[in-house]
């Protein structure tokens, strides 16, 4: 307008050459604020890569922990996988808001009244607010439970459902299986607590029932040696990972006194570990005849029952009865 004075060829010109930059000012603007966003997830997602939860660093006897075994590779690249999973999350929800933003600031620039969108979007969230309550929950719950690391595929945990492996776990739904090979599929916002038995370590607990008439300071005695060398066998190192403990007495059942065993070891061992520790003290047992007490019970069959009872129903003989006959 200054250089022609020509209003037709200004607005022309505006058309032309000032709304495309407007929009193009817009859009790299836009560009820039994502790309510096991503960066900023990434740095987050490489620190998440290290792990919530510190490295273990067990050591046998003042000695240098083991190399890291094959479960803790996989625990490795599970935990980078799920970070991998969060960046990617968050990268989505900021390109989204970036573009509804930018999205709606270049309409304004276009001419459009942006006033009915903003209005209708808020609407519209309202609605979805008050219709999808429960898939608003899960979503939320789903985020909270991959950036507070509670449980990861391969991971053994209760949710109070269901207990099992976790196959897959999303924003909305955690997938497991359980012993029998049921699939179980839990909304995460309807998981209230979770157990998990496979982070960072796990713990064996063998009760062991002994006769009454046992000495009981010999059988622990027996219990901590075999609990040890468990503990020293070359093919349990990096999986039993501090000394077995033998608390002492549990409890007094009518059959049996019984004896309890601690074992710590590496995540998802426990079971394997309980097992082994059970056939050894039984062949223990037998070797130091040391009674592992079974329930008894005493059956009385009908004839025999038939006959007490006429023999308790019979009138005894009196004495003087006796000496008159």
């Amino acid at each position: 307008m200054d250089i022609t004075g020509n209003e037709t060829v200004a607005h022309t010109a505006d058309v032309l050459i000032g709304k495309p930059l407007a929009l193009l000012g817009l859009l790299l603007l836009g560009l820039v604020i994502r790309w510096v966003l991503h960066k900023l997830v990434d740095r987050v997602v490489a620190r998440a890569e290290g792990g919530v939860l510190p490295a273990n660093r067990f050591t046998r006897h003042g000695k240098a922990a083991p190399p890291a075994s094959a479960r803790d590779m996989v625990n490795a690249t599970r935990r980078v996988q799920r970070a991998k999973t969060m960046g990617d999350l968050l990268k989505s929800i900021i390109t989204g808001i970036l573009v509804a933003i930018f999205g709606t600031m270049m309409l304004s620039e276009l001419g459009v009244n942006i006033a009915p969108i903003i209005a209708s979007a808020g609407i519209i969230g309202l609605a979805l607010g008050f219709g999808a309550q429960s898939l608003v929950k899960d979503f939320l719950s789903g985020i909270f439970m991959i950036l507070e690391d509670q449980y990861g595929v391969g991971d053994v945990v209760d949710v109070g459902e269901a207990i099992g492996t976790i196959e897959a776990v999303s924003l909305r739904v955690t997938r497991l299986r359980d012993l029998n090979g049921t699939v179980w599929y839990v909304p995460n916002g309807e998981i209230l607590r979770v157990g998990n038995m496979s982070q960072n370590w796990s713990r064996a607990v063998v009760d062991v029932g002994v006769g009454y008439g046992e000495d009981l300071a010999r059988v622990k005695r027996v219990l901590q040696e075999v609990a040890h060398d468990l503990w020293e066998d070359e093919d349990f190192k990096g999986v039993v990972i501090e000394e077995p403990e033998v608390t002492g007495v549990e409890a007094l059942a009518p059959e049996s006194i019984t004896l309890r065993v601690l074992l710590k070891t590496a995540p998802m061992e426990q079971w394997g570990v309980a097992r082994e520790l059970r056939q050894r003290i039984k062949a223990r047992f037998d070797h130091e005849g040391i009674e592992i007490p079974l329930p008894q019970r005493v059956i009385w069959h009908r004839e025999e029952k038939a006959a007490q009872a006429e023999a308790d129903a019979a009138p005894q003989p009196r004495s003087g009865d006796s000496a008159t006959a």
